[in-house]
């Protein structure tokens, strides 16, 4: 694979790394009038949703981009399909992926009168910026992009292997992205200035072996620096897993950094006064959960027992918004979730520091595999993956949690299944200094506990 100029980060997730940003900080120059911040479009992986930028919003608002220059949205259909060019139910093509795009940034420009927008793309939402800018009007409206954890150039590469994938780095569209432009063979669109930020080795998709696509010992032909682009800024983050690329204080670093041309403040999420939540309860297309129960319960921190009466409730609509809700930001919650189809979905979450309008509800179900449990528990990181390697954790006493391979990031989930019945009781979810508690229901009558982390 040809060399690419690679630049070791500074920033790595922790205190330290806080430490260190502040100190460069402080001898900067003056950062740009606030209200000179161009508009962030911020989009989503695959599968994914627009919840997974929160956390990286409050981080912009916290170092004082305005808000209403921040925006995240839902692409309908996440998923990628199989075959890049077969239609395929609940699934969306490169070329629909880029179409939204499109429409998103349009209105962004009719909102704010800006000339230009700064986009912020995780993971398969790299490819659809880099689509939209190359192939789709974008260039003349974008100044700057940055990449997390992207998969520039497939996740494998391997002749008779599902090449009309999105994926697959043989693909006509993933070579027509690549192909060099101007006299230097950048793989970037002229005019738009680039970054990329990728893991050290530890991308599950950027990995010379397939063992996280199902093919373990056999070579994918794509190495560690498949992220990094000829012709962008491209920024290595030690340990950091695929989804941390993106969503990790230290991508916030370095993205702030690119931008503006000093370090942040603060890499911490600065607590608001008064904090309004809101957000969607979606299914996994990202479509509305239209005629959802959404009930909130302020909960014990420690034990995860209800706090009083419900504090907020409400029927969802078309929309699927189920806020606005004024929480408090020293409180932990309980988000009851019912939804025809679903059962009901009980999701505890740590109090929220700032306001938020992409506190997405998702609901699980009862699955086959689930049959004879009294319980299920459901402990979830949607901004990482746990890794035994490196992070300290615990699920219901037990570390790893169930499902959490010894070596490598690669799930973001594990599921607990409890047997014997009896009255509910607390069950505890840790990691890294994150703590959740919630208590358990009957799977019986097609109750599902989450214990969902914010960081």
């Amino acid at each position: 694979m040809q060399s690419r100029r690679t630049l070791l980060a500074m920033a790595v997730i922790g205190t330290a790394a806080t430490a260190m940003l502040t100190a460069c900080a402080t001898s900067s120059s003056p950062s740009p009038s606030y209200a000179e911040r161009p508009p962030i479009v911020f989009v989503h992986g695959n599968g994914d949703s627009a919840a997974l930028w929160q956390t990286t919003i409050w981080r912009f608002e916290s170092n004082g981009w305005p808000a209403d220059r921040l925006f995240a949205f839902d692409q309908p259909n996440p998923l990628a399909r199989d075959d890049d060019a077969v239609a395929q139910p609940g699934r969306s093509s490169t070329a629909e992926s880029a179409v939204f795009l499109k429409a998103q940034v349009d209105k962004v420009l009719k909102a704010t009168g800006a000339s230009k927008v700064v986009l912020i793309g995780n993971s398969r939402g790299g490819n659809t910026i880099r689509n939209y800018v190359q192939n789709g009007g974008g260039a003349a409206v974008v100044s700057h992009v940055v990449l997390g954890g992207n998969p520039a150039h497939g996740i494998w590469a391997v002749k008779g292997f599902r090449e009309n994938n999105e994926f697959s780095g043989l693909s006509g569209f993933m070579q027509q992205l690549n192909a060099p432009k101007g006299p230097d063979g950048q793989e970037v669109t002229p005019g738009v200035k680039w970054m990329t930020l990728r893991s050290d080795n530890n991308d599950k998709y950027a990995q010379p072996d397939g063992v996280w696509i199902g093919a373990p010992g056999k070579p994918t032909n794509i190495g560690f620096d498949g992220p990094a682009l000829k012709g962008a800024t491209n920024v290595v983050l030690p340990r950091v897993d695929h989804r941390e690329t993106s969503f990790s204080p230290a991508a916030f670093a370095a993205t702030w950094q690119f931008l503006s041309g000093e370090a942040p403040r603060t890499t911490a999420v600065v607590p608001d006064t008064k904090v309004v939540l809101d957000g969607r309860a979606i299914g996994a297309e990202n479509l509305a959960l239209n005629g959802a129960q959404v009930t909130i319960y302020a909960v014990d921190p420690a034990t995860g027992a209800r706090r009083g009466e419900a504090a907020h409730t409400k029927s969802v609509g078309a929309d699927g918004r189920w806020g606005p809700f004024n929480a408090r930001g020293d409180t932990a919650y309980e988000f009851v979730l019912s939804a025809p189809g679903y059962g009901t979905t009980h999701i505890y979450r740590s109090p929220f520091p700032r306001s938020g309008g992409f506190v997405h509800l998702r609901p699980e179900r009862v699955t086959p595999a689930d049959n004879g449990a009294s319980s299920v528990v459901v402990f979830t990181r949607p901004r990482g993956y746990f890794d035994a390697q490196r992070d300290t954790m615990r699920f219901d006493g037990k570390s790893p949690p169930p499902g959490v391979p010894p070596k490598g990031a690669g799930v973001a989930t594990s599921r607990l299944r409890l047997e014997g019945g009896g009255a509910p009781r607390a069950v505890t979810g840790e990691f890294n200094g994150e703590r959740i508690t919630g208590l358990t229901w009957p799977a019986a009558q097609e109750h599902v506990t989450v214990l969902e982390l914010t960081y």
